[in-house]
Order: structure tokens, then C-alpha cells, then sequence
């Protein structure tokens, strides 16, 4: 007897027609989050790039007008955090921030260890934003610091380049500068100069002030106003030390070394016709003993 063969069922699979609209409706959220994050990212950017760089880019070119180096760092600066910060906004407007928050202790760990081994790099550039910033200080300037002075010829976001008086273009770290006091002698129309000339005690010390005082009349470039005073300063070990004081105009486009040394011609002029000697050499009493042996 035979057995019947067994009955194998065959399944066609059936080709789907496409995604519904029940499986678009689960990518909603994530498309909506989407958008939210473009938006909020490109208004920002946006902002940044065509409105906060090149507002501060005027104002870093108002404030240093012969310096377009530190102009284009400040702008590539300021666009670059306004894209970093378009990316935490639009995260936020997309709900993303608990993600971002999760993943900023390791930025902070990173930006931390960044900052430790760029201390003094990050350092310069926060003293080069502040010195930009400064509007005490210029590219133009006469500067005097603790180990030097000379003109400011640029700023940049790390070291700053000063012409020494004798000729030097040396380069300053900029916290070197933001980390002491800096003095601006040209920073007025004009600058007091003041001499000090010792004479001697057997001289009229009267007479000696009147001359020197009246030394400053004729000389280019000293000012009328105010009017050059000459005073007793103190009594020295071996002179009566007179302190001079006149005023030079438009002291950054004159030369005060030769101010200075044509004033020093004329003092002496006027204290040699009366007599007068300027700083006498120091007398000192000896005492001893001579002795005198007969060679006989």
C-alpha cells in the first residue's frame, strides 16, 4: 500500500507598498526636534556672522585703525564662538539639552586641560583683548613700562610691537604690559620736562634761579603756557639743587633729547656770563702726617 506523498504549502511573501502614514508619524518627533535645532542654530550664526563680527570689527578699527591684523583675528574669533554657541542654543530649542549637559563634563575636562597647557598663550590673548579694548592705549602711542619705552607700531591678540628710541622694534608679551603700571608721558597736548642743576653754595642762589629760569625763553618748541617755574629743591652734600620745570607743545612730533640739550647750552651760558659754577667738584678735608727722612 502506497503512502500519499506529503503537502508542502508555499508562502508568497506579499511586497509592502511603501511607508504609511502610521510610520511617518513615528519620525515626526525626531524630524520636528530637527527643525527646531536648524532654526535656532542658524539664527544665531546668522547674527553672529553678519551682525555682532562686524560690529566689533568697527569698533577694533576705530580703536586701532592702522592695525588690520588684530581687526581679522577679532572677527575670525567672534564668528567662531557664535557658530559654538548656535550649536548649544539650537541643541537647547530641540531638546537636546539634557544630552548636551550629560557631554559637557567631558568639554569641561577637555577645556580644562586645553587651558592648563595653554596657560600662557591663553593668557596673551585675553591681555592683547584688553589692551584692544583699552581706550587709553593705542597703536601710535609713546609707552613707558618697567624695562623699557617706545612707540606702540601694533597689536596683536599675543605680543605687542614697540620702537624703542634707539631704534628697536622689540615685541612685548601683552600680559607683561596688562600686569604693570604704564605710563603715557605723550598723552597730552603737551609734557612737562624737569631739570635738576646743582650750584654751588658760595653762589646767589637767587640770581641762579632767575637764570635758569629764564634759560627756557627762546628755545623751539617750549611752550608759554604754563609759564617754566625754577625752585630750591633741597640742600645736597655739595650743591644747592635747583628743580627746573617747562613745558614742551606737541611732544610726540618733537624731539625732547634736542629740547632738552638746547636748554642745557643756554643754562650754562647764562650761569657761566654771571659767574655762577654748576656743581662744583666735591671738597673733602684730609688729614695726616708728612715725613721727611734726611737722605744725608
Amino acid at each position: 500500500m502506497m503512502s500519499a506523498a506529503p503537502t508542502v504549502a508555499l508562502q508568497t511573501a506579499t511586497p509592502t507598498s511603501g511607508v504609511g502614514v502610521g510610520e511617518l508619524a513615528d519620525y515626526w518627533p525626531v524630524v520636528f526636534r530637527g527643525l527646531w535645532f536648524l532654526a535656532g542654530f542658524l539664527v544665531v550664526a546668522l547674527l553672529g556672522w553678519f551682525v555682532a563680527a562686524p560690529g566689533v570689527a568697527e569698533v577694533v578699527h576705530r580703536r586701532n585703525p592702522n592695525n588690520p591684523t588684530i581687526e581679522e583675528a577679532m572677527t575670525r574669533y567672534v564668528r567662531l564662538l557664535a557658530v559654538v554657541l548656535a550649536f548649544f542654543v539650537g541643541a537647547g530649542m530641540a531638546g537636546y539639552g539634557e544630552y548636551v549637559g550629560d557631554s559637557a563634563l567631558v568639554i569641561a575636562a577637555g577645556t580644562l586641560a586645553v587651558g592648563v597647557a595653554g596657560q600662557a598663550v591663553i593668557g596673551s590673548i585675553v591681555s592683547g583683548i584688553v589692551l584692544v579694548l583699552d581706550p587709553e592705549f593705542n597703536v601710535g602711542d609713546f609707552i613707558e613700562w618697567s624695562d623699557g619705552e617706545g612707540t606702540v607700531r601694533s597689536i596683536t591678540l599675543r605680543v605687542t610691537r614697540v620702537h624703542t628710541p634707539d631704534g628697536e622694534l622689540i615685541t612685548v608679551p601683552n600680559t607683561l604690559l596688562t600686569s604693570q603700571a604704564l605710563t603715557r608721558p605723550y598723552g597730552q597736548p603737551r609734557r612737562r620736562i624737569v631739570e635738576r642743576i646743582g650750584i654751588a653754595y658760595e653762589a646767589d642762589v637767587d640770581e641762579a634761579v632767575e637764570h635758569l629760569r629764564a634759560a627756557t625763553e627762546g628755545i623751539e618748541h617750549v611752550a608759554e603756557g604754563p609759564s617754566p617755574k625754577a625752585y630750591v629743591e633741597e640742600f645736597g652734600p655739595d650743591a644747592v639743587v635747583v628743580r627746573v620745570h617747562y613745558w614742551v607743545e606737541s611732544p610726540q612730533q618733537q624731539d625732547l633729547f634736542a629740547v632738552r640739550s638746547a636748554y642745557a647750552r643756554a643754562a650754562k651760558t647764562r650761569l657761566d656770563a654771571a659767574g655762577i659754577a654748576i656743581s662744583p667738584a666735591s671738597k673733602r678735608e684730609l688729614q695726616g702726617r708728612i715725613a721727611v727722612e734726611d737722605g744725608g
